[in-house]
């Protein structure tokens, strides 16, 4: 990891158990609060480049943090689009409050997406520690949410295929945060609202402030139960306090049943069986009458047999125990496998275990 100081400064080479102390201190000079060390010790898995920005950058970036720049408003707090004078587009989010906890959650976001490199995760640009609540800078994602574009936008722009690539997208960059960087990381939060879309439609993982670093020698950590109802693995929230990365995976199927369906995951608008979408769609699958649940406009004769194969993918990442899930790399396999049937219809497909 880099730190770029303000005024052209040369960057200083930080592991990241250096960085997470600076931005201990300076937290605690900022606000008086005591910051409690984190989980695990990281080894220097990223090179990203990070920036101190000033404050006096920041406002004019967003007009004084006019309300015309907010993008994105919640419990949390606000984000809005900044506008530098080299015309760099960026996002930047404000927490709403700055208490012990919220401070922990910067500080835990800040040094994980240190570590991380891959395309379909939101990059951390930067951040800003002379306000009163510290903020985050992140690179713009033009398109929104995926949640928008499924709810609020009636899914009219996401293709089959559209969807069936931010899928594929999403899993591949879960599977690299669970196996592929130095010290395996659980989202701990995946939800449609956390992935963002750009300006071709690409997926990209938000939002890491609740995520947890889960050390090489361990399988699972207990911790108090976080996440957004509807997505929440049952296993982790109802029985075990047990995270592992299966919880993630679970998740993800909940999104992967958004997309292939268009429904909400828990509304309470529907009638009672339906309450719950995860659990309705398994039982429809059982009984099967999968496709009075998979969204009209997406099928055709093309693609009956592909989605029936992506339906049984996402019923595997929502069984109810953990151990009876496929990790994140076998998804990332199969989804990918099912693009280069897609190009090359003539390989054949690896035989699918019966459901």
């Amino acid at each position: 990891m880099w730190l770029v100081m303000p005024a052209g400064a040369t960057p200083i080479a930080l592991t990241p158990q250096m960085a997470l102390d600076i931005f201990a201190i300076a937290c605690q000079v900022i606000k008086g609060i005591p910051i409690s060390t984190m989980d695990a010790e990281l080894s220097n898995g990223g090179s990203n480049l990070l920036k101190i920005f000033s404050t006096e950058e920041l406002k004019l970036a967003t007009k004084n943090y006019n309300e015309e720049s907010i993008i994105g408003q919640g419990g949390q707090g606000t984000v809005y689009k900044g506008i530098f004078p080299d015309h760099q587009i960026v996002a930047i989010k404000m927490s709403r409050i700055m208490d012990s906890s919220q401070m922990e959650q910067f500080i835990n976001e800040v040094v994980i997406l240190t570590q991380i490199n891959h395309r379909n995760v939101v990059k951390l640009l930067g951040c800003c520690l002379e306000t009163e609540v510290p903020l985050l800078v992140y690179e713009y994602i033009s398109n929104g949410t995926l949640f928008h574009h499924i709810h609020q936008n009636n899914g009219i722009l996401l293709s089959w295929e559209d969807r069936l690539r931010i899928a594929t997208e999403t899993a591949s960059a879960l599977a690299y945060l669970h196996s592929k960087v130095s010290i395996p990381i659980i989202h701990r939060d995946i939800k449609s609202t956390n992935i963002l879309l750009d300006e071709k439609y690409i997926a990209k993982i938000s939002d890491f402030g609740v995520s947890k670093l889960l050390p090489t020698d361990q399988s699972q950590i207990t911790t108090l139960v976080q996440g957004t109802l509807g997505y929440l693995d049952p296993e982790y929230f109802f029985h075990t306090s047990q995270l592992t990365e299966k919880s993630d995976v679970y998740s993800f199927g909940v999104v992967f049943v958004e997309l292939l369906t268009g429904k909400k995951p828990l509304s309470f608008e529907r009638p009672q069986e339906q309450r719950n979408m995860a659990t309705y769609f398994i039982s429809s699958m059982n009984e099967n009458r999968l496709f009075e649940l998979i969204e009209d406009r997406l099928v055709d004769e093309k693609n009956v047999e592909e989605l029936c194969v992506v339906a049984k993918v996402a019923k595997r990442c929502l069984s109810l125990k953990g151990e009876e899930r496929p990790t994140m790399e076998e998804v990332a396999m199969e989804l990918q496998n099912l693009k280069r049937l897609r190009k090359q219809p003539w390989v054949q497909p690896i035989e699918e275990e019966r459901v």
